[in-house]
């Protein structure tokens, strides 16, 4: 899913006119997902990830939370914001969901930056429903779902990975690897096509997997994994 997520938010910058270095993303859901898209954004260069589980904020000095979870809170929320999911998405640029059903409303995403951007990948209901969204004045949308514009959907990302990955006999599937993959789904969507509603490929995009399998490839060379 961080792959994918990375892809839209390439794109999705484009769209508003902003740069990775500048801006800021929310997260709602500190699982396994909202760990690994912190992380890839950090190493993307965004500016700075503030991520929230159930109870708000990550704090590093948590002792309840797993250790590998307080080492991403403390090198991300650079601001030190503390507080509600509400108080993440005041001033972000970006919001990335991936946590439960309706849990964004209108008037919290009000309070994001101008021209932002919003991932509700809650399924089957998503953190926030698109019209909601663009309503408290979201600019670029994606959700999990197929019925809705920008489906934010791993299927972009698995096959093209692991291809590229077995076919150098990758020793590991890194950061670099997983920015590169990124990369290549964002560039399918040409400069001149790109538009709010259509900032990712489709689904099932023949174009995906080769790209994808051939920029993963140059990347594990590049960076000494490779055993071919």
């Amino acid at each position: 899913t961080a792959i994918v997520v990375l892809a839209g938010i390439i794109n999705g910058l484009k769209v508003v006119g902003k740069k990775m270095e500048d801006v800021t993303a929310a997260i709602s859901g500190a699982g396994a997902a909202g760990i690994a898209i912190a992380k890839l954004l950090v190493n993307a260069g965004m500016k700075d990830v503030i991520i929230c589980n159930r109870r708000g904020i990550l704090n590093p000095e948590d002792e309840t939370l797993d250790p590998m979870i307080r080492e991403v809170a403390a090198s991300t929320n650079k601001e030190k914001k503390s507080g509600s999911l509400a108080a993440a998405m005041k001033g972000a640029d970006i919001f990335i969901g991936v946590s439960g059903p309706n849990i964004v409303t209108a008037e919290m995403v009000a309070g994001m930056n101008e021209d932002s951007i919003a991932f509700a990948m809650a399924n089957p209901v998503p953190e926030i429903l698109p019209e909601i969204a663009k309503g408290g004045g979201i600019d670029v949308m994606g959700t999990g779902r197929s019925d809705f514009p920008n489906q934010i959907n791993n299927v972009l990302a698995f096959p093209g990975i692991f291809k590229g990955a077995f076919e150098v006999r990758a020793s590991d599937i890194n950061e670099e690897m997983k920015i590169a993959a990124a990369h290549a789904i964002a560039n399918l969507v040409a400069e001149d096509e790109l538009e709010p509603d259509y900032i990712i490929p489709a689904a099932f995009d023949e174009r995906v997997a080769p790209a994808v399998a051939e920029a993963v490839k140059q990347a594990a060379i590049d960076t000494g994994v490779n055993r071919i």
